[in-house]
């Protein structure tokens, strides 16, 4: 078995070390990977301009349900009074009561779902001798530092 592997091995050099390159190949595939390249970039150019325009898409159809939505509510005044009478009474609206707005997933979420899931893989390929335990401990080390970053960004825009 040992011989039929080094005997393929050394075939495999020597098919390699091939003194006559051919020319005609290469000038061919240049001139296609170039037109391939081309098309490419076409496309991409294409899809970028298409996203854009689903984004203003959204964001018009965003405006005009808020539009709609600010249109067709109402708002009511509650007042509450105090036990002490040199007190006026204050008024509280609807909507400020609303602002709390559920606005998905934070990112200190999402850097600890990401953090987790890359240091699991991390873990498991620089431990070789237990994976599972390498894993786990680069799940919670990356977890930790995703969360972490991720609460930073949030406090840069305002979420906490």
């Amino acid at each position: 078995m040992k011989a039929i592997f080094s005997t393929l091995s050394i075939a495999f050099v020597m098919v390699a070390c091939n003194s006559n390159p051919k020319t005609v190949v290469t000038t061919t595939t240049t001139a296609i990977d170039s037109t391939e390249m081309a098309s490419y970039q076409a496309w991409k150019a294409q899809q970028q301009r298409d996203s854009i325009e689903a984004v203003v898409r959204a964001e018009q159809a965003a405006v005009t349900a808020a539009a709609t939505r600010s249109s067709s509510t109402t708002r009511r005044n509650t007042s509450s009074y105090s036990s002490n009478s040199n007190t006026q009474p204050t008024t509280m609206n609807s909507e400020s009561a609303n602002t709390a707005e559920r606005r998905g997933i934070s990112k200190a979420a999402k850097g600890a779902i990401i953090g987790g899931v890359v240091g699991a893989g991390t873990g498991a390929v620089v431990n070789k001798k237990n994976r599972g335990a390498g894993a786990v401990v680069g799940g919670v080390v990356g977890a930790g530092a995703g969360a972490i970053i991720g609460r930073s960004k949030d406090k840069k825009d305002g979420r906490y």
